[in-house]
């Protein structure tokens, strides 16, 4: 059993929202992503999958974009991006899914994720403020943001995870920077790796990757790694 990751699948089966307007990467992409995830993961494997799922705005109209995820080999573990607007309370989500039977769908919001020894963590994430910004929306969704990333933390340390993988749908720091308040909260939870999406395009050459204050820092936007699941970790 292994645990892989890519993101920002930015779907829109069920509406006229076409990528290809993106770059020729995008044209007839979900064919192709479908076809190399189902060649690297199997139905014993765990995908995380961290935000902008879907350009629905509302949870009935993901419908499509939800059966195409369904359908793909092995279990999906789903947090929220930016665009994911049909985002909302786990009850009606969970609902959702139940009653569409998406049972290889599970939504990870303000807890943990248990697979073989690792525990999945996370939260959307958010732009780091500047230094010493105070007050403000921007601040306040960050502060939010971290309070999640934190419960979602706590709960793996409560059930003993031997590793813990963080997934996030932003970075969890600036490009040009070694530090952020987000690095620190996983430092501090021993987190060994972070993936994120977030960045496509040209944004690709400032992302943050590598080992940074310890932990493994990887991009997995699909554009960036060419619409195929990364493998993360080989479970116990």
């Amino acid at each position: 059993m292994s645990i892989f990751a890519i993101s920002d699948l930015h779907l829109s089966l069920g509406m006229d929202k076409p990528m290809d307007i993106f770059g020729d990467k995008w044209v007839n992409y979900t064919e192709k992503m479908k076809d190399r995830w189902n060649r690297v993961v199997t139905d014993e494997d765990w995908v995380i999958v961290p935000g902008d799922i879907s350009w629905a705005t509302y949870m009935e109209d993901a419908e499509a974009d939800f059966e195409y995820i369904n359908s793909l080999n092995g279990k999906k573990l789903l947090l929220k991006g930016n665009h994911d607007y049909w985002w909302t309370t786990n009850s009606k989500m969970s609902k959702f899914l139940e009653e569409h039977g998406f049972d290889t769908i599970t939504i990870l919001k303000n807890n943990a994720c248990i697979i073989g020894n690792v525990a999945v963590c996370g939260t959307r994430g958010w732009t780091i403020p500047p230094q010493g910004a105070q007050g403000g929306e921007e601040v306040r969704i960050f502060e939010r943001e971290k309070q999640r990333l934190i419960l979602s933390l706590e709960d793996a340390r409560s059930k003993g995870a031997e590793k813990i993988i963080a997934a996030l749908h932003y970075p969890p720091v600036d490009g040009g920077s070694e530090d952020s308040d987000f690095m620190r909260i996983m430092r501090e939870y021993g987190v060994a790796e972070c993936v994120f999406g977030h960045l496509h395009a040209a944004s690709h050459r400032l992302a943050p990757v590598g080992v940074r204050g310890g932990i493994r820092l990887r991009l997995v936007s699909c554009d960036y790694i060419d619409f195929t699941p990364q493998l993360i970790e080989k479970c116990i």
